[in-house]
């Protein structure tokens, strides 16, 4: 499969996705839901934090830690939740966010560990970074790109895989070795997707505040173009975050069972775009 192939695959894969979204709207709770917990989270550990005078010598590491490790749960989590219902719609359901977040709890434990696992690199990576110097600049990237690659599916894998620590990451790899073609394609398609969003948005802003008198026309256009601005960004922020996982979901379930989800019939996995 060419380039072209792939990158007109993963254009029909998000628009798939957008179909699906469209269908069940309420997938895009997961990434609200997530947003606020996380942002709840870092409140509470920098609050306690400052209260408690965590910031100094080495207990600021620890804190560092605890964001990482926190931040990289809750986003695990719910994303586990947005995996698990789209993949009950894929097969005809009608989920709930509650039953969502139930299949997410089964497995919070794995989660978890990966979790762990993903803080504990990203310390790593930190540390490499702060060597500042070009050969560490490089070491990090390459790491962070090979990390990335090896963890694409690992949410998937642990929501429907039974498999231990170390296999839910050699399955994640293999996964991702299988579908590395349409995985490019699809997060190409989704990112162009949220892109042009995003671009109409803004100019719905613009709009709206040139009709309002411009910087002539007093605060009230500020105002408003830049709560539709504000509005779109997280729009895009929601968007994006669905129909990555969204299409996600259906590569792993055509690597993982070989067959498409029927909402994903204009797309042939294994030759590209129709």
């Amino acid at each position: 499969m060419g380039i072209l192939s792939r990158l007109k695959m993963g254009w029909n894969l998000s628009m798939d996705s957008l179909r699906v979204l469209r269908k069940q709207p309420s997938l895009t709770l997961f990434p609200v839901i997530s947003g606020i917990a996380g942002l709840l989270f870092i409140a509470l550990l920098f609050g306690g934090s400052y209260v408690l005078g965590l910031f100094e010598g080495t207990m600021a590491y620890v804190v560092l830690f605890v964001l990482y490790l926190g931040t990289a749960f809750i986003a695990s989590f719910f994303n586990a939740g947005l995996v698990y219902s789209a993949r009950e719609s894929f097969h005809g359901g009608t989920p709930s966010v509650g039953e969502g977040l139930r299949a997410a709890w089964r497995h919070k434990t794995p989660l978890f560990v990966w979790a762990l696992a993903s803080a504990t690199v990203g310390m790593l990576l930190r540390a490499i970074e702060g060597q500042d110097n070009l050969v560490a600049n490089l070491l990090a990237m390459v790491v962070s790109v090979a990390w990335s690659i090896i963890t694409y599916f690992i949410v998937p894998v642990i929501v429907f895989e039974e498999v231990g620590p170390v296999e839910m990451f050699t399955r994640s790899g293999e996964t991702f070795k299988n579908t590395w073609g349409e995985t490019a394609g699809a997060n190409f398609g989704v990112s162009l997707v949220s892109i042009l969003f995003g671009l109409v948005g803004l100019l719905v802003a613009a709009a709206v505040f040139l009709a309002l008198g411009g910087l002539g026309g007093g605060t009230a256009g500020v105002v408003v173009a830049a709560a539709i601005a504000a509005v779109v960004i997280l729009g895009v922020f929601l968007l994006s975050s669905a129909l990555g996982a969204i299409a996600k979901t259906a590569l792993y379930v055509y690597a993982t069972e070989g067959k498409r989800p029927p909402e994903f019939d204009n797309v042939d996995f294994a030759r590209g775009a129709r």
